[in-house]
């Protein structure tokens, strides 16, 4: 007879609170968790500590394609309302629209159909963020695809996010463009320039992408731009290398991005993004608050 396997150790809403986090509220985005279900992680989560989640919307975690997503979302919000846990929410699922190309459709893709998808999901994502009270939704431009004029992408561009300005307006969520780089929208300067047309767009700040652009050190973007930032993901990073990295692995001086968000008087969540360490969650949940935490205790003493 085989032996008996015993059941893990439930991860339930009756776990210990969150312990405050100080000045600066941290979540840590669920990418970083992709081979946990999503309970599993948000518990991980909430147990670690932190104050909230970054919840990349994918066909493992809350796929909002599927039918049922109100009822799932509705039961998330009650076990992020039951932890005491805010929320963002993140679009950069790989292939959720698309299983053999990677990110697409996109904002930008020739495609009228296409397009419609993208502002369709994102549409989708704005209401899932809407029953969760979710502090804003991430979005990218996207890449233009060979041959695709860059005007042309850009005009798609300010029609598709215009669209998803305006649901977001109407649900009363907070839409944010992230600056990705390689995409259309890379560097703050592309931001701004699509801000002056549509001024209602905040900024999705990931502090890591400026040392891969090497436009602006990190905190000074922080300073720049602290009118506009709608969230902000942060990592460690090398220059001009596009990898997320676990906090000291990297050149990002985290404590001066830290110092200049709460100089700013940042209120929303400062999400951990560590989208290639999901093998070992279990331990990079905790170590990297852990880190964050002992990095302001230092830059106050």
């Amino acid at each position: 007879m085989s032996e008996a396997v015993e059941p893990a150790p439930e991860l339930g809403a009756t776990d210990p609170a969150p312990q405050p986090t100080g000045g600066l509220r941290f979540a840590y985005n669920t990418n970083g968790a992709a081979n946990h279900r999503l309970s599993d992680a948000v518990a991980l989560i909430g147990i670690a500590g932190y104050d909230g989640i970054a919840l990349t919307l994918d066909h493992h975690h809350l796929d909002p394609l599927e039918d049922g997503w109100v009822q799932r979302t509705e039961a998330l919000a009650r076990d992020l309302h039951a932890r005491n846990l805010g929320c963002v929410i993140e679009t950069g699922a790989r292939f959720l629209l698309d299983p053999r190309r990677k990110h697409e459709p996109t904002l930008l893709t020739p495609n009228p159909e296409g397009r419609a998808r993208r502002v369709a999901f994102l549409q989708r994502a704005i209401d899932i963020g809407r029953i969760l009270g979710a502090e804003a939704v991430s979005f990218w431009a996207g890449v233009p695809l060979p041959g695709v004029d860059r005007g042309e992408a850009g005009q798609w561009l300010l029609e598709g996010v215009a669209q998803v300005l305006d649901y977001a307006a109407k649900h009363g969520v907070t839409a944010a463009l992230e600056p990705e780089p390689g995409m259309l929208v890379e560097t703050l300067d592309d931001w701004a320039l699509l801000q002056q047309q549509l001024p209602a767009l905040k900024l999705a700040l990931d502090l890591g992408h400026c040392l891969v652009t090497q436009e602006r050190e990190p905190p000074e973007a922080v300073r720049e731009f602290a009118p506009h930032i709608g969230t902000v993901a942060i990592e460690d990073m090398r220059r001009g290398d596009h990898t997320h990295l676990p906090f000291g692995e990297g050149d990002m001086d985290i404590g001066g991005c830290l110092d200049e968000l709460e100089a700013i008087g940042f209120t929303r969540l400062v999400c951990v993004e560590l989208s290639r360490e999901s093998h070992r969650a279990d331990r990079m949940i905790p170590q990297s608050l852990d880190w964050l935490l002992r990095c302001r205790e230092e830059r106050k003493q």
